[in-house]
């Protein structure tokens, strides 16, 4: 049994003012590893300097000639069964496509390919309007997908609680409504109401209501769920708690795994976790600190998507200390923690008590390390791989939360055996001494806690 060839993609970029062609090469790298997590095969690649990435088809027709040999397309918009042009299509190139200085650039492009490798589809590295999506299928011959969209198909596809599962499908459905139109998605009129009379709802419009209709539902639902979510994080309002935040792929999982003891999934794949996990770090310490491992992020994430997913990422908003896990041997580590910050001051995650721990540490040289050291005197050098490591980072851990904290003895009768096994689970038992009536204990803890064993001691 023979195992069916993987669909082939090009992926294609437009360099507008601003952009370097740094920046550009990340973007497209990055866009490659999300299209390989889909499980697509990339076989070409197609730039172009622009001014803009509004233009009707997204590249000039010099280019989208030569990109359309990729697909067998015939490289222009033609109308199809007589559907009229939207009025994006008819959108006059600038002159500046005629020179080849901004617009179709006179640039080669590798085209040398047989007929096996010719691309079922196209991925852009930008978002593309319903028109712009529309004249490029109809230009190239095969479906075109623009970043948000294979963003979202990942995540459809890793969605595994139920959470997770409403949360993509209304960034999904938020996505596809405006499309329906482009989709060609049937011109029949239904049949009118009551004697005939009128004609009725089109197919788009029943289409998009039952959409409107959908959203709703979900809605509704994930909105029981956040308060479930809510009524969980309100009973650990008084635990310690340490989030993971960072980029997508960065080791958070792996560092969870480790710092935990628990079997979270681990992949080398982009987006591999979507939902929040919370585990007690292992060994268990005194007091108990809770780790949550949140999803990841990545530059252009669709606002939908950080919308949908607000409720998991309060989990962040809420913790006691967010570590910022960075892929330090990635070189464009620098920008991609100013995305993690940046998606959290979406959802109001700011100002927070916050280390920063560099990942993956083994991945570079010494004098690698110590030139980062030097620029990060506070942040934490680890590897998933080094025990050492792990413990330092432990020990960094309960030093911040033991900064704060105050001893004091506590005179707690035998009678109170509940309230013993919640000082012995959330407090740092330093000493204790027992007589006929119960024991005096001597604790390490925060002031606020001991103020609420202190009033259960009262009453």
């Amino acid at each position: 049994m023979t195992t069916p060839s993987p669909f082939r993609a090009v992926l294609v970029a437009i360099q507008t003012p601003g952009v370097t062609r740094e920046e550009l090469d990340g973007s497209l790298h990055e866009l490659s590893r999300l299209v390989k997590t889909l499980g697509y095969e990339v076989v070409g690649q197609v730039t172009q300097k622009r001014s803009s990435d509004k233009f009707a088809t997204v590249l000039g027709q010099g280019k989208l000639t030569e990109l359309a040999r990729w697909t067998g397309g015939t490289g222009t918009i033609a109308a199809s069964c007589g559907k009229p042009f939207h009025k994006a299509a008819l959108k006059p190139e600038l002159a500046e496509t005629e020179d080849g200085e901004e617009g179709d650039s006179d640039e080669p492009i590798e085209t040398s390919f047989s007929p096996q490798e010719q691309a079922h589809i196209v991925i852009m590295d930008c978002d593309l309007s319903p028109s712009q999506l529309s004249n490029l299928e109809r230009a190239l011959g095969v479906p075109v997908l623009d970043r948000t969209g294979v963003i979202i198909e990942i995540f459809s596809r890793h969605a595994r609680t139920r959470a997770a599962r409403l949360q993509v499908e209304i960034a999904r459905l938020n996505y596809l409504a405006p499309r329906l139109r482009e989709t060609g998605g049937g011109r029949e009129r239904q049949s009118g109401g009551i004697g005939g009379k009128g004609a009725g709802e089109t197919s788009l419009e029943l289409d998009k209501r039952r959409i409107r209709d959908r959203l709703k539902e979900l809605k509704t639902e994930l909105a029981a769920i956040g308060d479930e979510h809510h009524t969980r994080r309100a009973r650990r309002e008084n635990e310690l708690t340490v989030a993971l935040v960072g980029y997508t792929n960065a080791g958070k999982s792996s560092l969870m795994r480790a710092m935990t003891g628990s079997d979270v999934l681990v992949a080398d794949k982009l987006f591999a976790t979507l939902d929040t996990t919370i585990r007690p770090l292992y060994p268990e310490t005194r007091p108990k600190v809770l780790m949550s491992d949140t999803v990841g992020f990545i530059k252009k994430l669709p606002h939908d998507l950080v919308a949908s997913f607000k409720s998991t990422l309060d989990e962040a908003a809420c913790a006691s200390l967010v570590l910022f896990v960075v892929d330090v041997s990635d070189p464009s580590f620098r920008s991609q923690l100013d995305v993690t910050r940046n998606v959290l001051a979406e959802v109001g995650a700011t100002d927070l008590p916050s280390l920063l721990v560099f990942n993956k540490q083994d991945r570079l040289g010494s004098d690698e390390i110590a030139s980062l050291m030097s620029e990060y005197p506070d942040a934490v050098f680890l590897s998933t791989r080094r025990p050492d490591d792990l413990a330092a980072l432990r020990e960094r851990i309960m030093g911040y939360f033991e900064r704060d904290m105050i001893e004091e003895e506590l005179r707690i009768p035998f009678t109170a055996q509940k309230i013993l096994a919640e000082v012995r689970a959330r407090m740092r038992v330093l000493s204790e001494q027992y007589d006929a009536e119960g024991l005096t204990i001597r604790v390490r803890s925060s002031p606020a806690y001991l103020t609420v064993i202190k009033k259960k001691l009262v009453h």
